[in-house]
């Protein structure tokens, strides 16, 4: 359990879940009895709110933002896991990594209809082939890779609890650890 986060596998509650997520967890058994999800109340999903009603340390909390460049009229896209104490490095490491000359937030509209998932809930599990994954690491978090995260999940109402463990066994898409 995560703070006062009352968890039940991501599964047993798929009506929490974004179709894509539930399709990429079905696919991969081993990855989905590692997930967990949690209702929470949906005016409370802004960070520092979150945190405080649900006794959930921000260095345990994190959100996906998405970001895209392009390189030779190919677009490239990234699902970045960032924690709360931490900042997405844009124009630094998620442009290196996407091989870009710029790399910006993909407009909400934009990431919404191509993940199948609500804006403020997206999660890296499930995201269109081919997109890269991030997670910004603070050595602190690597060290404890037994801990989880609570991750804003496919509704604003549904943090998702998956460990680096289940990242590494997530192979549907190419995961890339930026330290921070």
């Amino acid at each position: 359990m995560i703070g006062d986060l009352r968890t039940t596998p991501a599964l047993e509650r798929r009506g929490l879940l974004a179709e894509p997520v539930v399709a990429a967890l079905v696919a991969r058994p081993d990855v989905a009895e590692r997930v967990q999800v949690a209702e929470i109340d949906p005016g409370l999903a802004d960070t520092a709110e979150f945190c405080k009603a649900y006794a959930v340390p921000l260095e345990v909390s994190a959100n996906c933002v998405v970001v895209s460049g392009r390189r030779g009229g190919d677009a490239r896209t990234a699902a970045c896991v960032v924690l709360a104490t931490t900042r997405a490095d844009v124009n630094g490491a998620v442009r290196r990594l996407l091989d870009v000359r710029k790399a910006s937030f993909l407009p909400m509209e934009e990431a919404t209809e191509t993940t199948g998932m609500e804006y403020g809930g997206i999660t890296p599990l499930g995201v269109p082939d081919g997109w890269r994954c991030t997670w910004t690491v603070r050595s602190r978090w690597r060290r404890t890779s037994s801990s989880a995260v609570a991750c804003g999940g496919p509704s604003w109402c549904c943090p998702v609890r998956c460990s680096p463990r289940c990242r590494a066994r997530s192979s549907w898409t190419a995961w890339e650890e930026l330290t921070a």
